[in-house]
């Protein structure tokens, strides 16, 4: 995969400033993770030239704050998975992922909740989505998930590819 960033050169013309796969790349427990671009709430336009170095020092966690936004691409992969509760791999995970382990609810099957509205769209396979009342929707490429900061969890025995978008929102009585 590449990531295609555009910015503008010194004479204010549009240019390409990086054809790359993305710099922030995860092979977690049964996923592999590609962060693309983070947006915080004083993100301007044009493109700071120094804008790897201002991404690194201020993206903390992985999911958005209030005003910010996360794009990503994460591969669902059940072949790939070691055991998630090893101490190994919860390191891993809060190394790599910042936030990813506060969120999630440890013995629950993966569910978490975040205070975000998250635009999940099914690139490719199948994954089922489970709300905290036990219901269950099963996806497919082509479905598109708005995921309105409620608890949920990922089931997944299959290969599938999402594309998400995050934005970072107030939760109500916070």
């Amino acid at each position: 995969m590449k990531r295609v960033v555009t910015g503008h050169n010194e004479q204010g013309k549009s240019v390409f400033v990086e054809v790359a796969e993305p710099d922030h790349v995860v092979e977690a427990p049964g996923m592999t993770w590609r962060e693309i671009w983070a947006t915080f709430p004083d993100t301007k336009v044009p493109l700071n030239p120094d804008y790897k170095a201002e991404h690194k020092s201020r993206w903390t966690s992985i999911f958005p704050a209030v005003g910010s936004t996360r794009v990503r691409i994460v591969q669902f992969d059940p072949d790939n998975r070691e055991a998630d509760d090893t101490e190994a791999a919860i390191q891993r995970m809060q190394s790599e992922l910042p936030g990813m382990m506060e969120h999630m609810e440890p013995g629950t099957g993966g569910m978490h909740t975040t205070d975000s509205v998250d635009y999940g769209i099914l690139l490719e396979g199948t994954i089922r989505l489970e709300l905290d009342d036990g219901e269950v929707v099963d996806l497919e490429a082509g479905d598109v998930v708005v995921q309105n900061g409620t608890r949920h969890a990922w089931h997944y025995t299959s290969k599938c590819t999402i594309a998400w978008i995050l934005i970072g929102v107030p939760r109500e009585g916070s």
